[in-house]
């Protein structure tokens, strides 16, 4: 097995999303789960990046794993669970924006257990990424993703951290003690805006990022959604304003946001402009229905930026 720049650990499911058409009742079928989305926005902006996760023996997972195979991402550390199944979610939309079901309890990915871990490959890789949801999934998962920090840490592995709370996963006091033990681990933390708000009851972006850095974490990337972002690490701090698009489907912005922020970081961008490539790619997200097939590619994230005069 080829080491990979990137690892993201958590659960990769299969995504219906309603499209509107006849009064709602067409779905559209893709691809979703936050961690697999970032890696999928990561590869597609030139990482190497690799997938830790289980599947269920069936025919979603191998969907999954076909797409994992045209996008370039390395799953050959995604176990297949022939007892448990692979997850399912949808996506529908109204006037307050998108709402999500699951279907999730007793998956392939919630059953991990840190004896599974490939410890050699996540020690080989130089950022390994986890989210909320990664470590909300199960008390088995919570293990395994701490774990992985872990073994990350003691190799001299970046860890990147995406809050993603889901308050339907894990009661908040228990979600506001895991994510503040992880962010004081963290090297790159991606929290969103409103997850920092429930998390902490900070509303200022100035404070919040405040918050992190004092907790530990190098960078901060806080997604403000419509407003942009701020990046920031202990020298530097940098507003990054939003990039117009016509959005249809904020699914999976934020994922890719991250995908492609800790892309460019690998591949040597300073924050800034990391913050500015990331926040055109999580625009042009959003011009499509669903999590995966709306990324954009490098090429065309950077005929954005060239066409805003900011190539970064």
């Amino acid at each position: 097995m080829n080491p990979v720049e990137l690892l993201a650990l958590g659960e990769a499911m299969i995504e219906f999303n309603q499209t509107g058409e006849h009064e709602g009742r067409v779905w559209l079928q893709g691809f979703g789960g936050d961690t697999s989305n970032f890696a999928i926005a990561a590869a597609r902006q030139g990482a190497k990046a690799g997938y830790l996760s289980a599947l269920g023996d069936d025919a979603r997972g191998r969907m999954l794993r076909a797409l994992w195979a045209r996008e370039g991402v390395d799953a050959s550390g995604v176990r297949s669970d022939a007892s448990a199944y692979t997850a399912v979610y949808f996506v529908s939309h109204d006037t307050e924006g998108h709402h999500f079901d699951f279907m999730r309890a007793g998956s392939a990915a919630s059953r991990m257990t840190p004896v599974e871990l490939p410890h050699e490959r996540i020690a080989a890789a130089r950022v390994l990424h986890l989210s909320g949801i990664s470590l909300a999934i199960s008390a088995s998962a919570c293990e395994t993703g701490l774990a992985a920090i872990d073994t990350a840490r003691s190799a001299g592995v970046r860890v990147s951290f995406d809050t993603n709370l889901r308050l339907k996963l894990w009661p908040i006091e228990r979600a506001r003690a895991v994510m503040r033990k992880v962010m004081a681990l963290t090297d790159i933390c991606l929290p969103s805006l409103d997850d920092m708000t429930a998390l902490t009851g900070l509303v200022e972006p100035e404070a919040i990022v405040d918050h992190c850095l004092g907790l530990g974490a190098g960078i901060v990337a806080l997604k403000l959604g419509a407003a942009g972002a701020l990046v920031a690490d202990a020298a530097q701090r940098f507003r990054i304003a939003p990039h117009p698009c016509n959005a249809v489907d904020a699914t999976g912005a934020g994922d890719t946001f991250g995908g492609a922020f800790v892309a460019r970081l690998l591949a040597g961008d300073a924050i800034d402009a990391a913050g500015r490539y990331a926040a055109v790619a999580a625009a042009l997200s959003t011009e499509g229905y669903g999590a995966v097939e709306p990324i954009p590619s490098a090429a065309r994230v950077r005929a954005a930026l060239a066409g805003d005069g900011r190539i970064g």
